[in-house]
């Protein structure tokens, strides 16, 4: 779908030839050049689509998915953009971009397809990233939506203000709608921003609504409940939503079940935050049978100097709630994959651990740990297509497959 275009060589020898030092200054006004000049390209297609926004550090890509899927099931021709993939209409593809977001001419181009096709609702995740570049501007946003806010990239933007900070860009550029997680502190800081109309929505209205779901943990219905708020304010009815939410038995990735006929259970999770690790526990620890049954853990973390100080928080949360952690590469990039993994067991006193760099060695060593009842959870890159490499370079990479794989050997 996005092949590489005369523009996207242009600006990669341009990025190549200007010196590093030179390009960073000038970054910022590189990045809101390329913004407008996309838009421009490609006619502002946005405004002539109702595009929704969906940011914050966890649920994004879930929240995205499920409200592309209730305009989908209203019958709304629907176009969406996420970590899970892109979507116009009824064609779907992987994201292979190694970036949820994609950049300024891709997007535009994405948008000016869907528009082209009659798409009338578009669902973008937007990341604090992709803001800070500039990603979003050049796009009419009509409704914004805020999930949580937790302890993310920090490195990037250089202080956790400055990570709220960029959130907040979404939401003041978004005149209509705001919808806002009324659970969690850091939404009145949002609230504060104007628009048409603000709606917030908590826990407590899950029974109220009369939802229910196949999917798992508390943090999933809290994610149907953003995707419920923001289908209300586009006329979708009630009993369409419901039906929407019940046909999705599980999302790529995202706390999804692997089962090949073992007499264990298999998950693979994204969770790429401290208090997500900490909530896949506490969801996977609730549904053990009983209380010899084993958490089993696989678990790695980004390098390229992304987000260093929540690898020991990772072992802290590791070793306190998992039986077993087998500690393992995830996406190097040029980090030297043996010290984040020194870096992770930093934050472990104990030794239920061990380290296997190689991934798919990591994910046999826990299958075949596994006994009878036990769940083996693996975290960190979810429905990833690509392990990310030193020089640039990116090879082929799916959990679910290889644990597919293995499986399917070990039951033959």
């Amino acid at each position: 779908m996005f092949k590489e275009g005369i523009i996207d060589k242009i600006l990669s020898l341009v990025r190549k030839l200007v010196p590093r030092s030179i390009f960073k200054a000038f970054q910022p006004y590189y990045h809101w050049f390329l913004a407008w000049v996309g838009a421009v390209l490609y006619g502002f297609p946005s405004r002539k689509m109702k595009v929704i926004g969906v940011t914050g550090t966890k649920g994004k890509s879930t929240t995205t998915f499920i409200v592309a899927k209730i305009f989908e099931e209203a019958g709304i021709p629907v176009a969406s953009i996420g970590s899970l993939g892109y979507k116009i209409k009824d064609k779907e593809w992987p994201n292979t971009l190694k970036m949820t977001m994609p950049g300024r001419m891709k997007l535009q181009k994405f948008l000016s397809q869907a528009k082209k096709q009659g798409v009338e609702k578009v669902v973008l995740e937007v990341t604090s990233e992709g803001i800070a570049q500039k990603r979003h501007l050049g796009i009419d946003f009509d409704c914004a939506v805020l999930t949580n806010i937790h302890k993310e990239h920090i490195e990037n933007h250089g202080s956790f203000e400055n990570y709220i900070a960029a959130k907040k860009q979404l939401f003041k550029k978004t005149k209509n709608i705001h919808v806002l997680n009324n659970d969690d502190p850091l939404s009145l800081e949002f609230e504060a921003i104007p628009s048409n109309k603000k709606i917030l929505f908590s826990f407590k209205d899950w029974e109220q609504l009369n939802l229910t779901t196949k999917l798992v943990g508390d943090f999933n219905k809290l994610n149907i409940l953003a995707a419920t708020a923001v289908a209300q304010q586009y006329g979708i009815e009630h009993e369409i939503i419901k039906r929407a939410i019940n046909k999705i038995d599980s999302i790529s990735g995202r706390m999804e079940y692997i089962d090949m006929g073992q007499n264990f259970k298999v998950v693979v999770d994204y969770a790429h935050t401290p208090d997500s690790l900490e909530a896949v526990y506490k969801t996977l620890r609730k549904n053990l049978p009983n209380s010899e049954n084993r958490l089993i853990a696989v678990l790695g973390a980004a390098g390229g100097g992304r987000d260093r100080w929540k690898r020991p928080e990772f072992g802290k949360i590791a070793e306190k709630n998992y039986d077993l952690v087998i500690l393992t590469d995830e996406d190097p990039f040029e980090e030297d994959p043996r010290e984040i993994i020194y870096d992770i067991q930093g934050g472990m006193l104990a030794d239920n651990h061990e380290i296997i760099i190689d991934r798919e060695k990591a994910i046999k060593k826990a299958l075949t740990e596994a006994d009878e009842n036990d769940t083996v959870i693996i975290t960190g890159k979810g429905s990833e297509t690509s392990m990310a490499l030193s020089g640039g370079r990116k090879i082929p990479w799916s959990d679910k497959e290889i644990v597919e794989e293995i499986l399917k050997n070990n039951n033959n």
